[in-house]
């Protein structure tokens, strides 16, 4: 069972949206609660960390790319029952980051590590929140000066 199932708490998260050229970084998470789904890179804020060194740090872990965080494009929560108790509980902050250099590589809690083109989103298993957090980052990117 993972640290965070059934929390006492909310456990505050991040997840990073990266972009290099047409395509966006994605994960495909071996363990619950997204198993097999694919997703943002991310994952649990630890003690003394900031979101930006969170997202950075979560970022390398799952994939092996480097990344600089640029801004935060959404904030939300995921929340699953399982009957009556809270089964998980994160707040999710979702930054968008600048590729800095590396080729994705599965760690970590990953199962699969790869850009994949944005016009092939909707082939995938992507939750829907993933799809209309990176929908977001696009409009950010184009409105931002160093995307």
């Amino acid at each position: 069972m993972s640290t965070y199932e059934f929390p006492m708490r909310p456990v505050p998260a991040v997840g990073a949206i990266v972009f290099r050229g047409s395509q966006v970084l994605l994960v495909r998470r071996r363990d619950p609660p997204s198993q097999g789904r694919w997703s943002i890179p991310g994952g649990a804020v630890e003690v003394g960390e900031t979101v930006e060194q969170a997202v950075v740090r979560e970022t390398r872990e799952e994939t092996a790319v480097e990344v600089r965080p640029r801004e935060v494009v959404a904030v939300a929560d995921f929340i699953e029952k399982e009957g009556a108790r809270i089964r998980w509980h994160y707040v999710l902050v979702d930054l968008l980051c600048v590729h800095i250099r590396g080729e994705p590589f599965a760690g970590s809690d990953a199962e699969n590590a790869r850009f994949i083109e944005t016009r092939e989103l909707g082939d995938l298993d992507l939750a829907p929140i993933g799809l209309r957090v990176i929908e977001q980052a696009l409009i950010a990117r184009r409105e931002g000066p160093d995307a």
